[in-house]
């Protein structure tokens, strides 16, 4: 495998003012990223988080959110009471009054949920729990291959997959899908490691199902989009 999962990237309006914000709510430093402002973890997450300027406006759901985890329900209060300080806000996505997660949205209006204390399915992650995302069985398996992560859930349409090395689980929830934007608003970054070449990296990757992006691909950054249409980045 000649690839890694460097970065979850998001694209901001103001990218130092939304990433001083998961800064305060994760408790990871701003770090110098050739790419944008990022925050490097402090514990097993193992990628960055890259924020990137961009003037696209908002206009439907993000394909992936995060789902904060919690160690008792007071932990869960104080995570929502932190965020909503830091300028969070409570978001509607039906999810009803009695849903024991909360919903919100971060400055810029990203989506993401806090869960409630006792979720097994995420019991042994840290705060940032999982990487929930919008996509089919089949772009489950595609990332597996892609990434060399096993499928730690494979029921129905849904599919999870979680580095080795621990982590936040990457997740799909199925079909329906949701409308997806014009332009992904988020996306994932690999970066080529262990002496791999770009362009047969990129054929493998192709060869699993992602399409090449060719008008915004470069040599030493290829466009691809994954078997549902997401778009992901490889680089050098």
């Amino acid at each position: 495998m000649s690839v890694t999962l460097e970065a979850f990237c998001v694209d901001a309006a103001d990218p130092a003012a939304l990433a001083g914000f998961w800064s305060e709510l994760f408790g990871w430093p701003v770090v110098d990223d050739p790419c944008g402002m990022a925050l490097d973890p402090t514990d097993d997450t193992g990628l960055r988080i890259r924020f990137l300027r961009s003037g696209a406006p908002r206009s439907l759901p993000n394909l992936f959110h995060y789902d904060l985890t919690s160690a008792t329900p007071e932990d869960q209060d104080a995570t929502v009471v932190r965020a909503i300080e830091l300028g969070a806000s409570h978001l509607d996505v039906g999810q009803g009054s009695d849903a024991e997660h909360v919903v919100l949205a971060d400055p810029e209006g990203n989506e993401f949920c806090v869960l409630p204390a006792g979720n097994r399915f995420l019991a042994d992650c840290g705060f940032l729990g999982a990487l929930s995302g919008d996509g089919t069985h089949e772009v489950g398996v595609f990332w597996s291959e892609a990434l060399g992560w096993p499928l730690v859930w494979d029921e129905g349409e849904e599919t999870a997959v979680r580095s080795p090395h621990g982590g936040p689980k990457v997740t799909w929830g199925g079909r329906p899908l949701n409308p997806r934007p014009p332009r992904n608003r988020v996306h994932l970054d690999l970066r080529i490691v262990d002496g791999g070449e770009l362009e047969a990296e990129v054929e493998r990757l192709m060869d699993l199902g992602a399409e090449r992006v060719e008008e915004r691909s470069s040599t030493s950054r290829v466009v691809l989009t994954d078997p549902d249409g997401s778009e992901f980045c490889v680089r050098a």
